[in-house]
């Protein structure tokens, strides 16, 4: 099985901004939603990926990735993905050995930037940039299935704390 283990934090500063060594900008949508799993179309750039993950609150859950053709990838999102869709610039920065993601959301929830880190092991030890804050890995609000359902947007000054 297939697994994903990927940490996720709140950023302090725009400092990692001077660090990115390359950005993507992703569009996705989620065509189910369940208490077992989600299933993602993903458009990054010229590349669409089917994605399926499964509903596991924390840092490691089963996840499986398919390529589909762009064509109906896009027919996908536009006709059949709940809404809203998931809008973002995903910047990679390097930093104590890893690539970080740095995930910079647009439309419904423009303004919320989150950082994830993927680990070979739930447990391996990473060196934290003076940039990133609070980890929210298990806050299911900052999943990107649970922003279209509750987008950024609607969050209270306490939820976006």
């Amino acid at each position: 099985m297939a697994t994903e283990i990927e940490r996720k934090f709140l950023l302090v500063s725009d400092d990692w901004r001077r660090l990115a060594v390359r950005a993507e900008s992703f569009r996705q949508g989620y065509l189910s939603n369940s208490k077992r799993a989600s299933v993602r179309v993903r458009v990054a750039n010229d590349k669409a990926t089917l994605n399926i993950k499964g509903m596991t609150i924390g840092i490691e859950r089963p996840e499986y990735e398919y390529e589909l053709p762009l064509q109906d990838a896009t027919e996908l999102l536009d006709q059949l993905c709940e809404r809203p869709l998931i809008e973002k610039t995903r910047h990679f920065v390097e930093f104590g050995g890893k690539l970080w993601e740095i995930d910079e959301f647009h439309g419904d929830n423009a303004g919320l930037v989150v950082a994830e880190v993927e680990l070979a092991s739930s447990d391996e030890a990473i060196a934290m940039p003076g940039w990133v804050g609070k980890e929210v890995s298990h806050l299911e609000r900052y999943y990107n299935v649970r922003l279209t359902q509750y987008p950024y947007s609607r969050w209270t000054a306490e939820e976006r704390g």
